[in-house]
């Protein structure tokens, strides 16, 4: 019988206190430990959330007793991060992205083709309510053949200016200007995401270098990537003949929803969302020339979002821009696959840090792999770092990688039960 989950959790930022109190609640786990480089942050979880301190990465990979890391640092160190806890032999969750070096994802594949151990990214947009709408309508039919779609991640800076000033200090300013492209999967994983086995094929990218925010994007070595970019959107040429429009934009005047799919349309239905509404269209079978329309923005909202846009949808807008639901899940998330541990604990980001929890202890115990495993990862995650190479050349098109579909005798577990 495979042993109970011992995890350690490396960085404790922003985002990881979200994630600590789901591992140590989940009935495949055993044991938490944290870490942090800040010492006193670590103490700070300890006392919070009732777990146990381990002094660095490296003893947590030396460890015998911690079979897992879960991997909550600054961006840029993912990748590498990821790739000393498969080759010390730990099973590894990894905060987004999976890595901003171009050959990181094949070494990844490799180390996790070989030793058959678990890799989960956390990828939230992968359970937004408007990716498994669009996913299930798609798997069923409902949208023929795709043709077009359009996501985005909006995320200014001054909003995340607290997670960079936290980790990077007086120098905050040159992590922060990271290219927006190396930040892609919140994108990327809603439109790929909806359409099991479909890729990037070749990518086109312009970057905005106009931006007023010059102590961060612009001048050479303004930043720690040379990026004088704050704003940058892409095309894609999709395997199956689809094209998507993704943005990733980080100094404009918007706020939240951050992450959303705001058009999806195959040749025989369409889905469109603006801020609080959701909509759905088919060809009326009964009238060629004729849609059927429907609002199903009661299965994409949580209740409580649902009840405010009925009751007063001026008032359900201004409450959406400044993050209302943002803990809730939607009725059309299968939130009845979560272990009952969860009932009533803390969410996230639209209600989906559970499944992606549940996601990689159910990898563990299982040895199947997760949902997001680095083969799926590698295909949210290539378009972006192509696409700042094109934007970087004045939008050239450029191939996209892709490393494949998982070994044909290791099963993917289902994302909806």
């Amino acid at each position: 019988m495979k042993d109970k989950i011992r995890i350690a959790v490396i960085g404790c930022g922003r985002f990881s206190p979200s994630f600590v109190p789901l591992f140590k609640a989940h009935p495949a786990v055993e044991e938490v430990y944290v870490c942090d480089l800040k010492r006193e942050r670590a103490e700070d979880f300890a006392q919070r959330f009732g777990v146990k301190i381990i002094d660095s990465f490296e003893d947590a990979l030396a460890s015998e007793r911690i079979n897992c890391v879960a991997v909550f640092t600054q961006r840029f160190a993912h990748g590498k991060m990821v790739i000393e806890a498969l080759k010390a032999g730990k099973n590894v969750y990894s905060a987004v992205p999976c890595t901003i070096d171009y050959e990181d994802i094949a070494e990844i594949a490799d180390l996790v083709r070989r030793t058959r151990l678990t890799y989960s990214m956390g990828e939230t947009g992968f359970y937004r309510a408007a990716t498994i709408f669009c996913r299930r309508k798609f798997l069923c039919g409902s949208f023929g053949q795709f043709v077009y779609g359009e996501a985005q991640y909006n995320h200014d800076i001054r909003n995340m200016e607290m997670s960079f000033r936290s980790s990077g200090g007086e120098e905050w300013r040159k992590y922060a200007g990271i290219p927006p492209l190396f930040y892609p999967t919140h994108s990327t994983s809603m439109i790929l995401g909806a359409m099991p086995g479909v890729y990037a094929k070749r990518v086109t990218a312009f970057g905005f270098a106009g931006s007023r925010r010059t102590d961060i994007f612009g001048r050479e070595g303004q930043n720690l990537y040379d990026n004088p970019f704050s704003n940058t959107a892409m095309m894609l040429e999709l395997s199956n003949g689809g094209i998507a429009r993704i943005s990733e934009n980080r100094c404009i005047g918007w706020k939240a929803p951050e992450t959303y799919i705001t058009q999806f349309y195959g040749d025989c239905g369409g889905y469109e969302f603006s801020v609080a509404r959701h909509s759905f269209a088919t060809w009326d079978p009964e009238n060629d020339h004729n849609v059927i329309m429907r609002d199903v923005t009661k299965e994409c909202q949580p209740s409580s979002v649902y009840e405010l846009i009925e009751k007063d949808y001026d008032k359900a807008v201004a409450a959406i821009g400044n993050g209302i639901g943002f803990t809730e899940s939607a009725p059309v998330q299968p939130t009845a696959r979560l272990p009952k541990e969860f009932d009533g604990m803390p969410n996230g980001h639209n209600g989906t840090h559970q499944f992606l929890v549940d996601d990689f202890c159910r990898a563990y115990t299982t040895g199947k792999l997760s949902p997001t495993n680095i083969w799926q990862v590698a295909r949210f995650n290539y378009p972006g770092l192509l696409g700042h190479q094109s934007a970087m050349q004045g939008g050239r098109v450029l191939d996209v990688p892709d490393i494949g579909d998982p070994p044909e005798d290791w099963e993917v577990l289902p994302w909806d039960r």
